[in-house]
């Protein structure tokens, strides 16, 4: 059974001119020594996303990038960084620099965030000492009280911060009672045929669609059947149109795929044959990947895809996507309708494969087999032992191994272990993840530190 959906997690935006210390802001509150957040499972730091807690709240953080003030800037400014942000966002963290004072044009940037109506707090960084506290005045005559004097670089000032920002979050919302199916994110570029391949299958015959359909802030959902199978199609609705992406805003579209991507069992990444795999492909696909979700990797308009080209353009596919092997790669077209029913028995057999449960003594067969086929490496001049393998979670598969010295096992001989339990457990299409775990000796009973393992 799949699990139970999730209200969509708050965003948090921060704005500011470039050198104002955004990042370092961003790193403050995303990688705390205090343990004051948990970064979502898998994003890399390039993406500039991460999800803060704080207090049992959490929330997405987007770092924007630098901006420029002033009159020639100010057009850029709205709609190519602050307007997708702001949009996308529930609260915005205007940056500026506590050592040099505000800059002309950023008056212009402010009434830009209040006509928004978002809560804006007015984060002026560097304030690292007291005697800085004298430069505060003059941001007051922004009008956006109270101030948040922080020094990021020292992580000082962010519990206050971020108090005041967690309450101005929404509340969770009560969602609507949660149709039952295999819930399917559509992801992709524009002009895909995302939006093409849900009204496709919605106007099949043997689809029947809920007359309830459940919404959620920019998603979509839609529960249907499919040949006696329940589904719920995700899809993102600030993709559908490419005429109001701007260049340079590819982060924003990879972040509504990953906040399609937080809800869904499966994934469904909607490639276009006559392009090719492209690098914004690659940063979904990445994420897909890092997230641990299923995927069918669905290659639309090949009624376009002259003849002679189509082997080496699934090629090129299969081989840009090495590190998403579990994902298979169907050639369709939304137009013709090739290859839509197949994309449904897929998605059932990955969400089969993703809740498979092993018992403990089949794995530890399993793994006996393949250690003594194929030795760990030595680590300090001994051998690497595993003791032990269990499965503490499904969806997706997820096995802990039990070794005297995980840090002896390597990258490569990891890689290895997952390669052939995919082999021998039939778990061809779904990830699978691969835990090690120190069990340490028993110490003798009586003896000086004499206690349980690990």
């Amino acid at each position: 059974m799949a699990a139970p959906a999730q209200p969509p997690v708050p965003l948090v935006a921060i704005i500011g001119r470039a050198n104002v210390g955004k990042s370092t802001l961003f790193n403050a509150l995303t990688r705390s020594t205090q343990a004051l957040v948990a970064d979502v499972p898998g994003v890399t730091r390039d993406r500039h996303f991460g999800r803060v807690s704080w207090q049992g709240h959490a929330f997405l953080l987007v770092d924007t990038g630098g901006l420029v003030g002033g009159e020639d800037e100010l057009g850029r400014l709205v709609q190519r960084q602050a307007k997708a942000a702001v949009a996308e966002a529930d609260a915005v963290l205007l940056v500026m620099d506590g050592k040099t004072g505000p800059h002309p044009g950023d008056e212009e940037v402010v009434e830009y965030l209040r006509t928004t109506g978002k809560p804006v707090f007015l984060v002026v960084n560097k304030i690292d000492h007291a005697g800085r506290e004298e430069s505060l005045a003059e941001f007051y005559r922004f009008g956006l009280s109270p101030l948040y004097p922080v020094s990021a670089a020292h992580k000082l000032g962010l519990e206050r911060l971020l108090e005041a920002v967690v309450h101005s979050l929404p509340l969770p919302a009560e969602l609507p009672p949660e149709a039952a199916g295999i819930r399917v994110a559509v992801v992709g570029r524009p002009n895909v045929g995302k939006s093409s391949f849900i009204n496709r299958v919605l106007g099949e015959e043997r689809l029947i669609v809920s007359d309830t359909p459940g919404t959620t802030r920019d998603v979509i959902d839609t529960p249907l059947s499919f040949q006696g199978r329940d589904y719920v199609l995700i899809d993102t609705a600030g993709l559908r149109r490419p005429s109001h992406v701007a260049p340079g805003l590819e982060k924003y579209m990879v972040l509504k795929a990953m906040r399609a991507l937080e809800r869904c069992d499966v994934a469904l990444l909607l490639l276009d044959a006559r392009e090719g795999l492209t690098g914004q492909d690659l940063r979904i696909a990445r994420l897909i990947s890092e997230e641990y979700r299923g995927c069918v990797v669905g290659v639309n308009k090949w009624d376009l895809v002259p003849s002679e080209h189509r082997e080496a353009a699934l090629a090129r596919v299969r081989e840009g996507l090495d590190f998403l092997a579990y994902a298979p790669v169907v050639p369709l077209s939304v137009v013709t309708g090739h290859n839509v029913a197949r994309i449904f028995r897929l998605i059932e057999n990955i969400h089969e494969q993703m809740g498979r449960r092993v018992g403990t003594g089949e794995l530890n067969q399993i793994l006996k087999g393949i250690t003594e086929r194929v030795r760990p490496p030595l680590f300090r001049y001994r051998p690497v032992k595993f003791y032990y393998l269990t499965q503490p979670e499904t969806h997706p598969p997820t096995f802990v191994a039990f070794v005297n010295h995980p840090e002896g096992v390597s990258e490569g001989y990891r890689r290895f272990l997952v390669k052939e339990l995919r082999r021998a457990l039939d778990l061809t299409l779904t990830p699978v993840r691969l835990f090690l775990k120190k069990r340490e000796r028993r110490a003798s009973a009586g003896k000086p530190g004499a206690g349980r393992s690990r």
